[in-house]
């Protein structure tokens, strides 16, 4: 905590309201620390409530903002107070004694995780709000797996214990069997339960409470701040956030347990952008998580991307956000976060300064594409828009097909689709439409394959890529090595294969995007003089088309996993729905009077069963959909892309294409 053990403020020390704390604070002669702190939870569970009442009860606020009448802080795009959900991530800050808390709240609904994503490579530590009303949902299991594999220190808020007919107790069993028995329950920290379960961990705490049952509240307290630090122990807080029940104890739990870090001024500048803006005034904005130095106004930045040459960009405003706030700053330090103009060419997950050892976990997964159409004689700037807010969310990626004048974009869901209508008109003026939604296929080599390219006709030019394509166990994705050593081809070559092959994977020999492959380079030769830089983006997604015709293609479709909850009488019904559907399931479960499936099913097959078992179940059933995975597929029951742009294979006229002749 950056603090001396003596100096170090307990939980129970803190004042019962914690209204007036930043009023009242003592910086101390300490250095003031930072949480980078996520709030996440699913749709509704008032995740952005509670964020609301921390803002009031730090003395942020001076009145309080709702949901229900779109007045919150972290609800500030139009879009989101109409529909009483969040879009987008949004940033916030408070302070608690010597702690800044820079807290941010990220989207519930399944269709916007790709937020998520982006938030969770820069935060500190997190906290999962859970209904005490309707328990762990789809998405509360989704953020607390990927909370987990990323080892990020939680805190839960059991929310809604207000709530008529919630069950506090029984959400909490259903936590330590879902989720961990290290669930520690603060409000009764010197519990049997609760010692036994921090004795795991602690052989001192064990030793002590062997020889004397009585503990001391500092000795267990101690134990659980570690603990929860190296992600062994997760503190539980009860609450109603709507009136503010509970949520000055989650304020000290998150001082008091989560790791804060000091700002670290000095030393090369490391960072990562998490989330990209454009604003009609400041163009496009870059909100970067800096690890380590300073960044200052019309500072040059290097920029280091993945299989691309770094490049430099100059600084030209910086702001500190905080909500719909923004504060001219000229100039943030390490573990702090800004929003940062002048950085044109920037994508999401590029290193700013230096390059940085970061996990990045997907957790969602765009499995439909639509077409949109826009005004009359209004492409140019439909493809504008279009590109703007892809580079806002890079999962929605979108190709323009030249021939077919066709737009495609690729979406999570129908939600975000009206999200998407709505934005494009409120931000371009353009009005659009979309097609119906069609399932996003993938393809994997069914075999080992090698391709083999010589490109050295008509001079200049000079370029010889041979690869092997070979499969990989389902969900392992795309990996990359190279076997040849920069004596045999420089570098700067080898980076532009890599980069050549990934564009190149997105479209298949199927047409689908393809996955589940290892491409290794096995050799490869330029020319002191015919070598051309671009040579080699030209010559490598003919070797790879060659590789990928050479082993064969298998189809991929994409599964989710339903959950039904109804009554046992439609039991046989359900049954028959999934086998309908080519879908795989678990013995059911009968307890008092309901039947519970858990079941595999093809995206085609069940696109529109919500709605189906809604009406089934005249609307008293309960069925939660996660993505699961993609697997084999004959093609008579899937689907194959139609191309878009030119084939490498047609080597004459896909050279043509990249030296510009056609």
């Amino acid at each position: 905590m950056g603090m001396d053990a003596d100096t170090e403020l307990k939980a129970n020390e803190y004042p019962k309201n914690c209204n007036g704390i930043r009023n009242l604070k003592t910086r101390m002669d300490t250095q003031m620390q930072v949480i980078n702190l996520g709030i996440l939870a699913h749709v509704d569970a008032g995740k952005t409530t509670t964020v609301e009442q921390m803002l009031y009860q730090s003395g942020k606020l001076r009145s309080l903002g709702s949901v229900d009448k779109g007045n919150t802080q972290t609800d500030h795009l139009s879009i989101e107070r109409k529909r009483g959900i969040s879009v987008t991530s949004a940033l916030v800050d408070l302070e608690m004694d010597d702690i800044k808390i820079s807290i941010i709240d990220t989207p519930g609904h399944m269709d916007f995780t790709g937020e998520v994503e982006r938030a969770l490579s820069v935060l500190d530590g997190a906290v999962l709000v859970v209904s005490a009303s309707e328990g762990t949902q789809s998405q509360t299991k989704r953020f607390w797996r990927v909370l987990r594999e990323m080892g990020l220190p939680t805190i839960i808020f059991m929310n809604k214990i207000d709530r008529f007919g919630c069950e506090p107790e029984a959400v909490l069993k259903n936590l330590h069997l879902e989720f961990s028995p290290a669930i520690i329950t603060i409000d009764d920290l010197l519990s049997d339960d609760n010692i036994i379960e921090l004795c795991e961990n602690d052989s001192n705490l064990a030793k002590r409470y062997l020889e004397d049952k009585t503990l001391t509240s500092q000795e267990v307290e101690a134990s659980l701040i570690r603990q929860t630090k190296e992600c062994l122990a997760f503190p539980l807080v009860y609450g109603a956030a709507i009136t503010g029940v509970g949520v000055d104890v989650l304020m000290r739990a998150i001082r008091s347990y989560l790791p804060s870090k000091p700002l670290l001024s000095d030393g090369d500048p490391a960072g990562i952008i998490y989330k990209i803006e454009h604003d009609k005034a400041k163009g496009k904005v870059v909100h970067i998580r800096l690890y380590e130095g300073t960044l200052r106004n019309r500072d040059t930045v290097a920029i280091h991307r993945p299989g691309t040459d770094p490049f430099h960009e100059k600084i030209t405003h910086i702001r500190k956000v905080s909500g719909s706030r923004q504060e001219d700053v000229g100039t943030f330090s390490g573990n702090e976060i800004a929003a940062v103009s002048g950085i044109t060419a920037a994508k999401v997950g590029d290193m700013i300064g230096r390059i940085l050892e970061k996990r990045y976990i997907r957790i969602s997964e765009p499995l439909y594409s639509v077409q949109l159409y826009g005004p009359e004689g209004k492409e140019r700037e439909l493809m504008q828009a279009v590109s703007e807010l892809s580079d806002e969310d890079p999962l929605m990626d979108f190709a323009w097909n030249q021939d077919m004048r066709e737009l495609v974009i690729r979406i999570m869901g129908k939600v975000q689709l009206e999200i998407l209508g709505y934005l494009i008109l409120e931000r371009y003026g353009l009005s659009v439409t979309f097609s119906p939604p069609s399932v996003i296929y993938k393809e994997t080599p069914a075999n080992q394959g090698v391709g083999l390219e010589r490109y050295t006709m008509p001079k200049p030019c000079w370029a010889v890529v041979k690869l092997l394509a070979e499969p990989l166990s389902r969900g392992s994705g795309y990996q990359y090595k190279s076997d040849i050593s920069t004596a045999i081809l420089q570098q700067r070559y080898q980076n532009h294969i890599e980069t050549a092959i990934a564009q190149t994977l997105k479209q298949g020999r199927l047409g689908w995007e393809a996955t589940d492959l290892q491409v290794t380079l096995i050799d490869g030769e330029s020319h002191k003089f015919h070598t051309h830089p671009l040579d080699f983006f030209l010559a490598t997604p003919i070797a790879v088309m060659k590789a990928l015709d050479d082993a064969g293609s298998v189809l991929l479709e994409p599964l989710v996993k339903l959950r039904l909850l109804a009554d046992e009488s439609f039991a046989s019904r359900l049954i028959g729905d999934i086998l309908g559907m080519r879908g795989e399931f678990d013995s059911p479960v009968i307890a008092k009077g309901k039947v519970e499936m858990d079941a595999i099913v093809p995206v085609a097959a069940s696109m529109d069963y919500s709605v189906q078992f809604s009406s089934l179940t005249s609307g008293q059933g309960i069925i939660t959909s996660d993505f699961y995975g993609y697997k084999e597929c004959p093609l008579d029951l899937g689907a194959v892309a139609k191309r878009r742009g030119v084939d490498p294979l047609d080597r004459d006229k896909w050279i043509l294409h990249k030296r510009g002749a056609l």
